[in-house]
């Protein structure tokens, strides 16, 4: 399940990001870059800081090979995204859902604390769309008012709670994900906001 969702994530991460760039009207190298930073670089910043070098991606063509793909599908079936704001939002729902995860997992099988592993889960969730967001310049999701990494920390207090109960890893990962998922649809449908500090 681990494994799946993993390849789940990342080509979500990357349509996310080749939507993007297709939406400012980059050149179909623009895209591609754009889809490789989203999917790879919350996860290359984190192998970092943990020591783990070189980090995943350069170890493991598998994951060059997905982004490859879902740039190609992002590509192919554009027009059937009637709606882009929509395809991009649930591409990226998907993809922070499922990278706070693999965050999550990365801190605890090197015994970090529970606080560092979801301080490491919502980085490896959330600075992919950063670069991508910057590099298409527009203000990263992450600094708006939309709730974005609220919901990863709050993935990373359930996860933790469900792991007291010993339940099957299969079961954990399904249901940490689906909540994050669900809360950030709800959040967006019934319009929930953190409120924004002004200095006046």
């Amino acid at each position: 399940m681990f494994h799946l969702l993993d390849i789940i994530g990342t080509m979500a991460f990357a349509m996310s990001g080749a939507l993007t760039a297709m939406s400012k009207k980059l050149d179909p190298f623009g895209v591609f870059i754009i889809a490789f930073v989203t999917a790879v670089g919350g996860g290359t910043l984190r192998d970092i800081m943990i020591g783990r070098t070189p980090v995943g991606w350069m170890l493991d063509l598998k994951y060059v090979y997905v982004i490859i793909i879902g740039f190609v599908l992002a590509i192919l079936f554009r027009k059937k995204f009637d709606r882009l704001r929509t395809s991009l939002f649930l591409f990226d729902t998907i993809g922070l859902g499922v990278f706070t995860l693999i965050g999550l997992e990365k801190g605890i099988n090197i015994g970090l604390h529970p606080v560092i592993c979801i301080a490491l889960g919502t980085m490896t969730a959330c600075f992919g769309g950063v670069i991508r967001d910057i590099l298409c310049t527009e203000i990263p999701v992450i600094f708006r008012r939309e709730i974005y990494a609220t919901i990863c920390i709050l993935g990373g207090i359930v996860f933790f709670l469900l792991r007291k109960l010993n339940l099957e890893n299969d079961i954990l990962y399904l249901t940490t994900s689906i909540v994050i998922i669900s809360v950030r649809l709800m959040a967006v449908k019934f319009k929930w906001y953190l409120p924004t500090l002004e200095h006046k």
